[in-house]
């Protein structure tokens, strides 16, 4: 590893971090749904998720379960369903307007971003820790990403919390995040 391969990882993570996806989407709604406090543990639990999924790939167990197919399939399709019942879920709360905060347990596409990408910029023979820095180094920047979201979301949290805003809002994710369990049920593994 090499301080330029550290860097352009950085880089890559950073514009990774910057695409809205299920994370962005999940913490987005609670921001509008839940105080302070929640939406905090929101943007941790998220990055948390991420980090450990990162560890596990950068300490083999990652590429065990990609190469244990029946686990790696009920993984994937563990993460469409759960996506799919986070898109129902803010589809009826923009229906009924009752706000109960989502949680993102886990997409399993974080596992195979690390599988796919660390060894592109650490190569086959770096150590352990080595490894580990690269993953950690992500859940950093995506938590620091997310807890700046949270922060601008809170600014703007009177105009967004108004009931029509909210339910527009609250529908528009719910069409994303199952638009996002829908590609992750139609990629090949």
């Amino acid at each position: 590893m090499s301080w330029s391969s550290y860097g352009s990882f950085l880089v890559f993570a950073a514009v990774l971090i910057l695409i809205p996806g299920p994370d962005f989407a999940v913490v987005t709604r609670n921001t509008l749904a839940a105080g302070r406090r929640s939406r905090m543990w929101s943007a941790a639990g998220v990055t948390g998720s991420n980090a450990v999924q990162g560890v596990a790939a950068a300490a083999g167990l990652g590429a065990l379960i990609v190469r244990s197919q029946p686990l790696f399939e009920t993984i994937r399709w563990a993460g469409v369903a759960y996506l799919a019942y986070l898109g129902v879920q803010a589809w009826r709360s923009a229906w009924h307007g009752r706000y109960a905060p989502l949680t993102d347990i886990t997409n399993p596409k974080v596992l195979a971003f690390y599988l796919a990408v660390l060894p592109q910029f650490v190569g086959g023979s770096a150590p352990l820790a080595v490894l580990l820095v690269f993953p950690l180094s992500h859940a950093v920047l995506g938590l620091a990403y997310l807890l700046l979201l949270v922060g601008a979301m809170d600014r703007a949290r009177e105009l967004l919390s108004r009931r029509r805003v909210r339910r527009w809002l609250d529908g528009l994710t719910g069409v994303a995040l199952l638009g996002f369990s829908a590609r992750l049920a139609t990629e090949r593994a």
